[in-house]
């Protein structure tokens, strides 16, 4: 029992004098406080970064929605024009102006239909070579 008092003597003094001294509480806090700044400037930091990338992609949203806009009012002046109107009435009401004729076609018949489609070509058959795989490597690389 005599021996624990002892060591605990000596460790409360040498705990009061050596660890608690005025210079190593000055830099625990200093240290602390050093911690504190650094973890405030890199929490802000990204959450500017992250701020920054939500106002570049609403730019990009508002840009694009303008782009919409414009298109959408350029496809209206189009269609309040005279020429689509006409176009439209010819269209639909089969209206012609004076002097043109109407000449009605007849249905592309089938074999106009798949005059121009590719036709369909089979590889042609592989011929068995009695060479070796060497001697025909020889000959594709060096043409012999």
């Amino acid at each position: 029992m005599q021996k624990l008092k002892t060591k605990l003597r000596q460790l409360s003094y040498k705990t009061k004098y050596d660890y608690l001294t005025f210079d190593n509480i000055i830099l625990a806090i200093a240290g602390v406080l050093c911690l504190a700044w650094t973890w405030g400037s890199i929490s802000s930091t990204s959450r500017n970064w992250e701020l920054a990338q939500t106002v570049a992609e609403r730019q990009r949203e508002l840009s694009l929605m303008q782009l919409e806009s414009e298109t959408l009012e350029l496809e209206n002046d189009y269609y309040k024009s005279p020429e689509y109107q006409e176009l439209a009435a010819r269209r639909l009401a089969n209206k012609k102006l004076p002097g043109e004729n109407m000449i009605y076609l007849a249905e592309n018949s089938e074999s106009a239909k798949t005059k121009h489609q590719a036709e369909i070509t089979t590889p042609a058959e592989t011929v068995a070579d009695d060479r070796s795989n060497i001697e025909q490597w020889f000959i594709f690389l060096f043409g012999a």
